[in-house]
């Protein structure tokens, strides 16, 4: 159950954090840390992700950084360091040791570096350290370009997923996911809970909030991530006073169940943040992948895209271009252009050689 979590991730938008003059709200700052704190002394485990780098550091500049990368990771090589002083130095005020990771997409499709990454993390844990998190801004101008983790939603969640979490708190500035959008229309009414994340249920949301990167398409999306991976997911309005500690209360905000519990290995696969290409499969494949639970063979390959090298994740379409699986390749782009369509006995007679007869096999396999 949802109020037995002990290891829980919150999620801190942009606009919950600042005021309405565009500045972090110490204010909603320092209240949203002593309920952490009392959580805390409660024994929870707790890790943090934090937006809001850009926007400071910004208005400390007095620049606008709208259409321009550059300004921005400027605007976060000044703002980060202001950000992470606002939280350290809350938390010290209740005796909390936090500690400073900053992440780039690299950290997670490259799997030493996302298993150190999970170790760090891990021990920082273990000796009671708050972790607080935030996108690396400053030197990833793809972060910026194509918000490839989703203002820190998807980042949360993957996060929350890695680290064994069980509960992905995202705390915005809407109550959780309505029915229709509650600023057009008066009879909206809050889901207080959603079994699954559904294409009908992301049919609900909206685009991207003003001042951020993200909206509610984006804390969906970390839903879907967080649930699939076993954990429960919630969106919660940062505006209530002392949401933090009624998070576990039912009537509060929109919660997710989790519906699948992936490894630790299908869990990097289906949530890596560089996908380096795709093949496409015909019906019968994909019937084997997904009813029967069998590996991918090259004679059910009909085309191959990008560049890749073996052991790259990459995504695996239909016959109408959907993504529908992914998967850790045992050959390159090359290759497999060479052997899609063929049986397996070939590939040796092709290639030279044979590194196995699967192009992709059903341990390295995840269904989306």
């Amino acid at each position: 159950m949802i109020k037995n979590s002990k290891r829980i991730v919150f999620k801190f938008g942009t606009n919950i954090l600042r005021n309405e003059d565009g500045e972090i709200s110490l204010s909603h700052l320092y209240s949203f840390i002593e309920d952490i704190s009392y959580l805390f002394k409660q024994g929870k485990e707790i890790l943090i992700v934090t937006s809001g780098a850009v926007g400071l550091g910004a208005k400390k500049l007095n620049i606008d950084t709208s259409g321009s990368t550059t300004l921005k990771q400027a605007a976060a090589s000044v703002g980060q360091p202001l950000l992470m002083s606002m939280w350290q130095d809350g938390f010290e005020k209740y005796g909390i040791t936090t500690s400073q990771i900053l992440l780039v997409e690299d950290d997670f499709s490259n799997r030493k570096k996302y298993l150190s990454l999970r170790l760090t993390l891990n021990k920082l844990l273990e000796n009671k350290v708050i972790p607080i998190i935030n996108q690396n801004d400053a030197v990833s101008p793809s972060e910026l370009e194509h918000a490839s983790f989703s203002d820190n939603d998807k980042l949360s969640a993957i996060v929350a997923s890695k680290l064994d979490a069980d509960l992905l708190v995202m705390v915005s500035d809407i109550n959780g996911l309505y029915d229709k959008n509650p600023k057009i229309y008066d009879d909206a009414k809050l889901i207080k809970q959603v079994e699954k994340v559904t294409p009908k249920i992301e049919k609900l949301a909206q685009g991207a909030s003003e001042g951020g990167r993200g909206g509610m398409i984006t804390k969906l999306i970390g839903a879907k991530v967080a649930t699939t991976s076993g954990l429960y997911a919630k969106i919660v309005n940062g505006k209530i006073p002392g949401i933090v500690r009624k998070i576990f209360d039912e009537n509060v905000g929109t919660v997710f169940l989790p519906n699948q519990n992936l490894s630790h290995k299908k869990r990097w696969i289906a949530y890596a943040t560089n996908i380096m290409g795709s093949i496409t499969v015909n019906n019968g494949a994909k019937e084997a992948i997904v009813k029967h639970q069998k590996s991918l063979l090259s004679i059910g390959i009909t085309s191959v895209s990008g560049n890749f090298n073996r052991g790259d994740v990459i995504s695996i379409l239909d016959e109408n271009k959907n993504e529908f699986a992914r998967g850790i390749t045992s050959y390159n782009s090359s290759d497999i252009s060479k052997i899609k369509g063929l049986h397996s006995d070939k590939i040796d007679d092709i290639l030279g050689y044979k590194f196995d007869d699967d192009v992709v096999i059903k341990d390295n396999l995840v269904i989306i």
